[in-house]
């Protein structure tokens, strides 16, 4: 049930310039040709993305960046989906579990990577501004292990 609900939210958060970043399959991306636009509200406040390549919001594989502000921290949550995520720049803590600890998080900075399956539970915290790059497929969907967690619900 709740997921539909994410899946909606990220929906109607990424219409225009989101998800409508004019790029055609070999066609290259050059780092300010990027459009950034606020992150959606699945994702706490404060963050920016970028799609790449694909669409989140349907069935098939995407690539999008996500850049946040030093002390970002996004609560433990889930993937219906397998998520690849490559950190371009800065220093993005990851943890697995069902409660955001940073005393268990591994640091990976510039060029660090974590293959994260299908419904486990993680966390991170950001302690810089951090640029990641998520490839998965769609629907992209968030389900916080906590769901009062879940930013969205406040909006």
């Amino acid at each position: 049930m709740r997921p539909l609900i994410v899946t909606a939210a990220f929906l109607l958060a990424t219409t225009g310039s989101l998800l409508a970043q004019d790029r055609q399959a070999g066609h290259p991306v050059k780092p300010d040709q990027i459009k950034w636009m606020p992150a959606p509200p699945v994702l706490p406040k404060g963050a920016e993305a970028a799609v790449l390549s694909g669409d989140p919001t349907k069935a098939g594989p995407f690539t999008m960046r996500l850049k946040v502000p030093p002390g970002y921290k996004i609560p433990a949550h889930s993937h219906p989906t397998a998520e690849l995520i490559t950190v371009i720049s800065g220093n993005f803590h990851v943890g697995m579990g069902d409660k955001l600890d940073e005393a268990k998080t591994e640091n990976l900075g510039s060029g660090g990577f974590v293959d994260l399956p299908a419904n486990m539970n993680h966390y991170a915290f950001m302690s810089t501004r951090t640029i990641v790059q998520i490839n998965s497929e769609g629907p992209f969907v968030i389900k916080y292990v906590n769901p009062a967690d879940d930013p969205s619900k406040s909006q």
